[in-house]
């Protein structure tokens, strides 16, 4: 059997969001979708403890409503649950070892505030082995598509675009093929970033881009992304690639650019002390601060 697209579920706005952008995924990459819902954990409890009577009601309460509204938007998918016992954090990595895929919400807030990451979410997204998909409390299905003629939303236009920020210094094959997929499933443009900064003389190495001429330098860095994804191109002919080289803070470039976008794809580094949640100062404020859904892609 695949591997599913795993959603967790709680009964909150967010993970509501959450679970119906799941199911249009799982659509996408033709998978099963599982939504998972942990029962809430507390030290008094005694390890095996069985979960109680009103916590057996709320889980089946939260994943019948996540079902119900998957089942008005997304019929065609096949959907399971489950129903697991806490700590979340532990009990949504467990699920996630056998997922193609995790996806949880994220609360939004207005403003210049960003989202309300829980503490659940941000431990998941530092330690899975998986990709994981944040997705605000009102993201709908239209918000992935472009609007109509007339400017409003609409689900019967082209997918907006995804975005991918990459790394020239150290790109990583897993998260490009991750964009490249995400594009490739929408039928979506995918636009590359590379946000660049000045070098300070001291951090110099032989061969670096520092010793170019401070015009020449933007021109240098597009050229690099060029090669860098020129076998991606060849593998995805059927995708519209637009590279971009921006000069600024990567946190703040790709925040800018991803207004607008269906998704935005970062890469989280995995370390070799797992026990240590470390998402990145890049995936930190795209999670934080950017509207639309954000995928943070571990790798090595």
């Amino acid at each position: 059997m695949l591997p599913p697209v795993i959603a967790g579920v709680d009964g909150s706005a967010e993970s509501l969001a959450a679970a119906e952008w799941a199911a249009r995924e799982a659509a996408r990459r033709d998978r099963p979708l599982r939504l998972v819902h942990a029962w809430n954990w507390h030290p008094r409890q005694d390890e095996g403890e069985p979960a109680t009577a009103a916590e057996r009601f709320l889980a089946r309460r939260a994943l019948r409503a996540a079902e119900e509204r998957i089942h008005r938007v997304c019929p065609s998918v096949k959907v399971e649950d489950e129903q697991v016992e806490g700590p979340a954090t532990a009990a949504l990595l467990k699920a996630a070892e056998a997922a193609d895929l995790l996806v949880l919400g994220s609360r939004g807030l207005s403003g210049f505030t960003g989202f309300l990451v829980g503490s659940v979410a941000l431990g998941v997204v530092a330690r899975a082995d998986v990709p994981v998909v944040l997705v605000r409390a009102d993201e709908e299905a239209a918000d992935e598509h472009l609007p109509a003629a007339d400017g409003s939303a609409s689900e019967d236009t082209g997918y907006r675009d995804v975005v991918l920020g990459i790394d020239l210094n150290d790109p990583c094959d897993e998260v490009i093929e991750f964009a490249f997929e995400e594009a490739r499933m929408r039928g979506a443009r995918l636009k590359a970033i590379h946000a660049w900064q000045q070098p300070s003389a001291i951090g110099l190495g032989p061969g670096d881009l520092g010793l170019v001429a401070e015009s020449e330098r933007p021109g240098e860095w597009l050229g690099f992304l060029g090669a860098v994804l020129h076998v991606w191109r060849e593998k995805y002919p059927e995708i519209e690639v637009v590279e971009t080289v921006t000069e600024g803070r990567p946190q703040s470039v790709l925040v800018r650019a991803a207004s607008g976008a269906s998704l935005l794809v970062v890469g989280r580094r995995t370390t070799e002390h797992p026990t240590v949640p470390r998402t990145g100062p890049v995936a930190h404020a795209a999670i934080h601060h950017v509207g639309c859904p954000v995928a943070v892609v571990p790798h090595a």
